[in-house]
């Protein structure tokens, strides 16, 4: 059993109204789970304010709140601390409460706009290949080295990041890989962990519906390095603008990688054909299953993450070569008359671009080239117009979807991504509301020897509209679409 006192080290507080020293049971932040010895810290939501149910919880036997703002009447026999931001707070009192497990494993985290996933996923099964035992904190799951939980966020809150870690301790993890999205930053999820190093990939036009401008989630983004340890390394892509910009004040080991300038891990890519990469990486040749160079600067990511965390670099290029592709990102099938599907995240305009361009750089030309994609609703609008140019003019057909509509209307989010589609592409379009409908119509129009690509969900097993998930998985169906259609 924890003591509150504990708990709070080095938490900063306006005050406390009553006792410190009495047991606790657990901490929560969602009023629901509160029970009878347990801490509310009483969180800012973008929904719902926790503040609204500390009466509620103190009911419920909740003997200790964290507040930013007491109540008027203070309860008998609750003690109240008053503190400036319960966000870090939570942060701070939920490593205290698992004896600061980050401090025990080699944690590492990756942020950027594209391609975070893809890197801890791969890092997690380079150091799994490699025999260590390893942990991962994802968008897709959360592993605990063999064991698998489903993950509900890029970056989970400090609660759910510290359980994990205690448990990849007590399961004897060395290594953990995680997302940090600029969401996670911002909220102060990461606050209280101890990284031994970061990854930055890219930054491009995204949760623009989050921050209010770019500046501000480019300076988010790099909070991140400024809090990392001299102990650390801060590693980032030197051929992305906001690379050295993540590095200015970090006081970590600062490395970077690059396909195009100098760096520290230096690639270059020989061949790139759909079955793979030949790269180059500093001056040793290896083979790679994954293709495209939005890939090549992520295994080069994750070649120097595997160098600065001490494994050997000539065993990291033989398990680079040895890894396949995560799921939903850049995944394909090849049908019975050729046609290749492929399933991939891409959600903004610059990964949309780049998995295009990728297949434009591998395809022969004699093909058709037919894209299904549309935009999630309740997110940054500014972004639908310019993905919808994108598909137009980088693809023989664009077809506009549904995505995750969510509370929106879905033809309303099409029409604004039709919008961005210059007059001379418009025969090239089509816009079917209903997603399974519009990759049926792909599959359809698809030829022998052609391409389809399925942009926007990848991964996702659900689609959302109106606050309901429906089972949706864009690989399954598109495969079962081709083999019903005899393609």
């Amino acid at each position: 059993m924890k003591v509150l006192k504990d708990i709070l080290y080095k938490v900063a507080i306006d005050s406390v109204t009553g006792l410190t020293d009495i047991p606790v049971n657990k901490i929560e932040f969602d009023s629901r789970k509160i029970l009878a010895g347990d801490v509310f810290v009483a969180i800012y939501g973008t929904v719902s304010n926790g503040h609204d149910y500390i009466d509620k919880v103190i009911q419920q036997g909740a003997t200790a709140i964290v507040c930013q703002i007491l109540p008027l009447v203070l309860a008998p026999g609750v003690t109240f601390i008053k503190v400036q931001d319960t966000n870090s707070a939570l942060a701070c009192m939920a490593a205290n409460f698992y004896d600061s497990p980050s401090q025990k494993v080699k944690l590492v985290g990756i942020t950027g706009t594209n391609g975070k996933t893809t890197i801890a996923s791969l890092l997690y099964q380079l150091f799994k290949n490699a025999g260590y035992k390893v942990g991962l904190l994802s968008t897709v799951k959360i592993m605990v080295n063999e064991k698998e939980y489903k993950a509900t966020h890029t970056t989970p809150d400090s609660l759910t990041i510290n359980h994990y870690l205690n448990e990849m301790i007590e399961s004897g993890v060395e290594y953990c890989f995680m997302e940090v999205s600029s969401h996670g930053i911002h909220q102060k999820r990461t606050e209280g962990l101890h990284f031994t190093g970061g990854v930055f990939t890219n930054l491009s036009h995204d949760h623009l519906d989050y921050h209010p401008t770019f500046a501000e989630y480019r300076d988010v983004k790099k909070a991140f390095f400024d809090s990392l340890p001299k102990t650390g390394f801060a590693l980032t892509n030197a051929d992305d603008k906001n690379g050295s910009v993540m590095l200015q004040n970090t006081v970590a080991n600062k490395k970077t990688y690059a396909l195009k300038t100098y760096a520290d891990y230096k690639a270059q890519i020989l061949e790139n054909q759909l079955s793979g990469l030949l790269l180059k990486i500093n001056g040793h040749e290896v083979w790679v299953k994954l293709i495209g160079d939005f890939n090549a600067y992520n295994l080069l990511a994750i070649y120097g993450t595997a160098v600065e965390l001490g494994l050997d670099s000539l065993e990291v290029l033989r398990l680079l070569s040895n890894l396949e592709s995560v799921s939903g990102r850049f995944q394909y099938i090849v049908s019975n008359s050729n046609v290749t599907a492929i399933v991939d995240y891409a959600h903004t305009p610059d990964a949309l671009d780049n998995v295009l361009k990728t297949i434009n750089t591998i395809r022969t030309q004699n093909e058709q080239l037919i894209t299904v994609v549309g935009c999630g609703g309740d997110r940054d609008k500014a972004k639908r117009p310019v993905m919808a140019d994108i598909a137009a003019s980088l693809s023989d057909k664009a077809i506009f979807t549904s995505d995750n509509p969510r509370s929106e209307d879905p033809l309303e989010i099409i029409y604004e991504m039709e919008k961005g589609v210059a007059p001379h592409h418009f025969k090239k379009t089509i816009s079917i509301t209903d997603r399974m409908q519009a990759i049926k119509t792909a599959c359809q129009l698809a030829q022998p020897n052609d391409i389809l690509l399925i942009a926007g969900k990848g991964h996702e097993t659900y689609q959302e509209i109106n606050g309901v998930r429906h089972d949706f998985d864009d690989m399954k169906i598109v495969k079962e679409l081709l083999e019903q259609l005899g393609k």
